[in-house]
């Protein structure tokens, strides 16, 4: 397994209105293409993942688990304005030759759907057998799957919405204005507004866990303290952590891609969006999720035609959708068993 890179040299514009004369993507492949080409997954990962799922969806991507790539052609594709790979805030604008920073022509999510799609054709994907993704991973799978309707035989969309909720975008504004408060956060500098990130994973893990989380892993043994208390301490190690490997300027724009994400944007309205979608749908929901909570996927699964719900409980709150391996696979398997019986008796 490696990273490829795909190169897409022709005009390119955004929601924006920005004109973009080329883009790269950073995509990972698992598994082979079969030679009915009906057995793509096509993985969208979260905020501050990349492009490899075998190496942050462990429990459900790799030999032997769910999405076997003995079985599967796995495709992830890291999104553009990510720390790796895709086009970034870091890369070189052709235009200055200076890097973007703050001057990057960030992506929404509908415009990071329509950036994969020459990939997928380069790849020679006619259909795509699964698709599936967590938090703006869902997000922007929603986008794709009401863009092209045929695209897709099923999707299942993890944690997320048809519309990023006040609530969450409050959560990324917050987010940023952490960073923004970091005095380096002017320079143009690789390293500018890092101490910003920090804080803003920080008060971004507030709303990826739940206070039962926090209860059960950062308890103190001890009556006694008056500080040094380990909900601190691990919250510190959260943003040192994240900074090591991430860039503000990528979070800075991620963030604003997702408080853009809204299906109904320029169309006719949200629900009409949503009836759009074709393929046979499992929109799953995590218990305790303060930042996209069950409610938003009740509206997915009573909106989007034939779609199933299935709500995984998790103490783990949002984070859910990356840990909860056996209840996820257990859900999804169940869900495509018919189709896999059907494949069955037809072979």
């Amino acid at each position: 397994m490696s990273v490829h890179y795909f190169d897409y040299n022709k005009p390119f514009r955004l929601e924006s209105g920005v004109l973009l004369n080329e883009y790269r993507l950073a995509y990972t492949t698992l598994g082979t293409l079969d030679a009915t080409g009906s057995n793509v997954v096509w993985i969208f990962h979260a905020l501050t993942a990349n492009s490899n799922p075998a190496e942050w969806w462990e429990g459900l991507v790799g030999p032997g688990k769910l999405l076997d790539p003995s079985q599967y052609f796995i495709v992830c594709v890291n999104m553009p304005g990510s720390a790796y790979g895709s086009t970034g805030p870091l890369d070189t604008n052709p235009l200055t030759g200076s890097p973007y920073y703050h001057d990057f022509p960030w992506f929404t999510t509908r415009d990071m759907i329509r950036a994969y799609d020459p990939l997928r054709r380069h790849l020679g994907i006619e259909r795509i057998h699964i698709g599936i993704g967590g938090s703006m991973g869902g997000q922007q799978l929603l986008e794709w799957a009401i863009e092209e309707p045929r695209l897709f035989e099923h999707i299942i969309p993890i944690a997320t919405n048809a519309f990023h909720s006040a609530w969450g975008i409050a959560f990324n504004a917050s987010q940023r204005m952490a960073i923004e408060a970091d005095a380096s956060w002017q320079q143009a500098s690789p390293l500018a507004g890092l101490e910003g990130l920090k804080v803003a994973r920080s008060i971004a893990l507030l709303s990826y866990r739940h206070y039962d989380a926090y209860g059960i892993s950062q308890i103190e043994e001890s009556n006694e303290l008056l500080e040094g208390f380990r909900s601190e301490s691990y919250q510190r190690y959260q943003g040192e952590k994240l900074a090591r490997r991430f860039n503000a300027f990528s979070y800075y724009f991620l963030t604003r891609a997702m408080d853009a994400h809204n299906v109904g944007r320029e169309r006719a309205s949200i629900e009409w969006a949503l009836r759009q979608i074709t393929a046979r749908t499992l929109v799953v929901g995590i218990s305790n999720d303060v930042l996209f909570p069950v409610s938003e996927q009740q509206y997915l699964a009573a909106t989007i035609p034939g779609a199933r719900l299935k709500t995984i409980e998790s103490f783990y709150g949002h984070d859910g959708f990356l840990l909860e391996y056996e209840q996820l696979s257990k859900a999804i398997s169940t869900f495509l068993q018919p189709i896999q019986e059907e494949a069955d008796r037809n072979s």
